[in-house]
């Protein structure tokens, strides 16, 4: 009976030890979830799932986080909010992860936004500068990972005002929040300018097959400054077939998600694509005055060790290593607390974080109230083969 006794014991010793003590952690464990599109319209971007992987397997071979391995479950969703909502719900319901991590695309988190706010589960750092994801008194539990769109809107704006004030605007726009967040900033950042400025707008929506007709109509306003709000292979097809059409204008904007030189840029030519000009609040990891830079040769040699076989000069892959140390921290501030609630509240507490690969001046701040992480840019132009810097950083006030 002694003997059958102590087994008990040790059964219920080693259940205890295993048990989550919260959903997605357990006594060597931390699971965290992700959708991403491995396949689909947007499947350029699923580096940032790759390279998250990866991250994870820098921090286990380190130690972990408090003792504890990170394991992430990063699934398909091909972009598409149907099977976002089914995968997430996967995630939560029978993988019991800790908190999603890192998803991309606004129409694809906006599926799950209030589910997950209404399961508690943390929804942090999601790819997708959206504005609806600074709502701490509505959704708590959501923060983007991002400089908002508004950010970037207002910003391109004054750069406008700046640089080219007798600007004759035509609009490219995604039809949804990523585009409509970005146009509605672009012109509260013009002000009272914007109606006499822009003199076209069109739009498109993510299934169509090309966007030959919204480019044609945009080149015949006469405009010499082009704000392209496009995403993914859109980026690249508005790149290349504005110049094959021979829409040239003085000033070619496009937001940061369409920076990336590897997925975007060289689908589009390289050649087509010099000129153009996005903001930045991370260093540009191709940028020859970073090539000393102590976070750069950490970056690459991160790559080198855990991503042999992919291109590290992608910029896809530097901002989710960003985005990862970003993590990181918040879970190694938890301590031994990796409660929900707790994980929320770090992530919601930070204060001046520096990290890898951030232009100077730049940190990260965070309260109950001000879930922005990144208010800050720098312009940059490319010039045929890489991102160049220009000008002091600029806030996102409007004027």
């Amino acid at each position: 009976m002694r003997a059958i006794a102590m087994c008990c014991v040790g059964l219920l010793a080693f259940a205890a030890s295993t048990a989550r003590a919260d959903n997605g952690v357990t006594a060597d464990e931390i699971l965290i979830g992700q959708t991403m599109p491995y396949s689909g319209p947007l499947s350029s971007y699923s580096g940032l799932g790759k390279v998250a992987q990866a991250y994870f397997d820098k921090v286990n071979a380190e130690g972990g986080i408090g003792g504890r391995k990170l394991k992430l479950h990063s699934l398909d969703d091909a972009y598409s909010p149907p099977k976002t909502v089914e995968q997430t719900r996967r995630l939560v319901e029978q993988d019991e992860v800790l908190l999603v991590f890192g998803s991309l695309g606004t129409a694809t988190n906006s599926a799950v936004h209030r589910y997950l706010n209404g399961k508690k589960v943390p929804q942090l750092f999601i790819t997708t500068g959206a504005s609806k994801w600074a709502d701490p008194k509505h959704f708590p539990w959501t923060m983007g990972g991002m400089a908002s769109y508004h950010s970037e809107g207002v910003i391109y704006a004054k750069h406008v005002l700046r640089t080219k004030p007798d600007a004759k605007i035509a609009i490219l726009s995604q039809n949804d929040d990523f585009g409509r967040d970005y146009v509605s900033a672009f012109k509260r950042g013009l002000g009272d300018k914007a109606a006499s400025m822009i003199v076209a707008e069109a739009v498109y929506e993510a299934t169509q097959p090309t966007i030959d007709s919204q480019l044609a109509t945009l080149k015949a306003s006469g405009a010499n400054v082009f704000f392209g709000v496009a995403i993914g292979k859109f980026g690249s097809q508005m790149i290349r077939r504005s110049a094959e059409m021979g829409f040239k204008p003085d000033l070619f904007l496009v937001p940061t998600s369409v920076t990336s030189i590897a997925t975007i840029l060289t689908p589009a030519g390289l050649e087509n694509a010099t000129g153009l000009v996005s903001a930045a609040y991370l260093k540009n990891i191709n940028d020859p005055q970073w090539a000393d830079d102590a976070d750069v040769k950490e970056y690459f040699a991160f790559m080198k060790q855990y991503m042999p076989s992919a291109d590290p000069h992608d910029t896809t892959y530097a901002s989710g290593y960003t985005s990862l140390t970003l993590l990181a921290h918040v879970l190694r501030a938890c301590g031994d607390d990796l409660s929900r609630a707790n994980v929320l509240k770090k992530a919601t507490s930070l204060n001046k974080v520096s990290l890898p690969l951030l232009l100077p001046g730049i940190t990260v701040t965070t309260g109950p109230d001000d879930y922005l992480l990144f208010q800050q840019l720098r312009m940059q132009r490319f010039d045929g083969k890489s991102w160049v810097g220009f000008g002091d950083l600029i806030e996102d006030q409007e004027p």
